[in-house]
Formats: structure tokens, C-alpha cells, sequence
């Protein structure tokens, strides 16, 4: 089959294609080619649209219907994970190891996926992202080790997480949770998961239309995002403070 797509030309500041003409099959797939220059990827998020290719493709943008979202006071915890949790001594933090987070991710195998997506080029584009404050990590520690942790792109009072990873058994939850717990706090009320999985359904991932996902993003992503940082606001915190603050009961 062979697929009519809009293709973007080489000026990072050129529109893109209005993502309710997204195709349905493959779901979501809008246009392809440009570049992952900093302003046509925060273009590209304000839209709802986002970046998603293998090595030797051409870079393909992508707005799925309907769109895999979190309500920050809405991740799901198991009462066995919480108990695991108050026998670990882990911390969080929040852009310590930015360029760690992203290389995991892109390291960690994926099922139905013989690669990664997150490709060298992909890697650059979000780490010139992460200095120019647009794109966090969330990490999560045993000690010195990195156990789990994810990233994403932030604008105004909207978070869109791209990838996370494990490399120890929940890993990746405590970091969803302490994202969670922060916006939650920061009163974001939505984060974006782009895709649905089981996992993240069963974590209280939900799904709504594409045109619900671009009014709220147009909200969120106009409004003013807190001053300070994200590295001095949210850690070092311990596994403690995460369960009060999703309103686990820590004893």
C-alpha cells in the first residue's frame, strides 16, 4: 500500500499539516521528513504531534486517535507495590542525569520491537532540548544506581513523556509516580503518554479523542510553567514522601 504523505521542507519554522488529517492506518501517521530542530519540535508538541521512526527511515510525525493521557491525581498504585516500596530505600530526582535517562531508554529492549526508535539523532535533538530547559528527567536511585527513570518535553504547564526505563523491577513505576506526585502538586492536570500499552492502562493511563487531547494541550501549553528548576524543586526526595504524596498511607 502505498501511502500519500505531505512531506516538510528543510525550514524548521514551516507549518505542519493539520493533525486531524492524520492517517487511520498506520494510526496517527501526519507527514514526514524536516528535522528535529528545537522550534519545530516545541511546534510540533504544542500541536500534539510528535516525532517516531526507525534507524534508516525518514523522520515520521505522528498525532494518534484517540491519545494515551494521565491525569496527574490519577496514576493507579497496587497495595503489593506500595509494599515493596516502604522496604526500599530509593530516591528520586529530577535532572541530574538527563543524557543517563535518555541512553537507558534507548537501550532498553521493547516488546514487538527488534530496535530502538530512539535513534543518535533523536538523542542529540533531546539533550539540545534538556539545555534549553524544554525536556526533564525523572530519576529514580538504589544508592549510586540508576533503577529507572523517564523524560520528556514541557511546555507551559504541560508535560509529554517521551520513553522510560527499568533496570531494576519497578523502576520505571516509581518514576511515573513521582511525575505524577510533582504535577499533581504543581496543579498540572493532564500529562500526555502518546500511546496506549497495557502497562500504562493498568498504571491509570486513559484514552481520549484526538480533538478532546488538542484543546487541552492548546490550554496547558499556553499557561505560565513555576518558576525555579526542576532539579532543585522536586529532589532529592525518598520513597516516603512519593507515597504521602499520592496519599498512600506510609505506615
Amino acid at each position: 500500500m502505498r501511502l500519500h504523505l505531505p512531506m516538510l521542507d528543510a525550514d524548521p519554522d514551516s507549518p505542519f499539516p493539520d493533525p486531524r488529517g492524520a492517517l487511520r492506518e498506520p494510526d496517527g501517521l501526519l507527514a514526514f521528513g524536516g528535522d528535529l530542530a528545537p522550534t519545530r519540535l516545541l511546534n510540533a508538541y504544542r500541536q500534539g504531534i510528535f516525532p517516531w521512526y526507525s534507524p534508516g527511515q525518514p523522520i515520521l510525525w505522528w498525532s494518534p486517535d484517540p491519545r494515551t493521557v494521565f491525569a496527574s491525581d490519577g496514576v493507579h498504585v497496587s497495595r503489593r507495590f506500595a509494599r515493596t516500596l516502604r522496604t526500599l530505600d530509593w530516591t528520586i530526582t529530577a535532572d541530574t542525569a538527563f543524557d543517563r535517562v535518555v541512553a537507558a531508554c534507548a537501550d532498553s529492549p521493547r516488546r514487538g520491537q527488534a530496535g530502538t526508535w530512539i535513534t543518535p539523532e533523536m538523542r542529540g535533538a533531546y539533550a539540545t532540548l534538556h539545555q534549553l530547559g524544554h525536556a526533564h528527567a525523572i530519576e529514580a536511585w538504589d544508592g549510586d544506581a540508576l533503577v529507572g527513570g523517564l523524560y520528556g518535553v514541557a511546555i507551559g504547564q504541560m508535560f509529554f513523556a517521551e520513553s522510560m526505563f527499568s533496570a531494576q523491577s519497578g523502576g520505571s513505576k516509581v518514576a511515573l509516580m513521582a511525575l505524577a506526585a510533582i504535577l499533581c502538586q504543581w496543579r498540572w492536570p493532564l500529562f500526555d503518554a502518546q500511546v496506549e500499552s497495557p502497562h500504562l492502562l493498568r498504571m491509570g493511563a486513559s484514552t481520549i479523542s484526538r480533538a478532546q487531547f488538542l484543546q487541552r494541550i492548546a490550554v496547558q501549553t499556553a499557561l505560565p510553567a513555576p518558576p525555579g528548576s526542576w532539579t532543585t524543586d522536586i529532589g532529592p526526595r525518598d520513597l516516603r514522601w512519593l507515597l504521602g504524596a499520592l496519599g498512600i498511607a506510609t505506615l
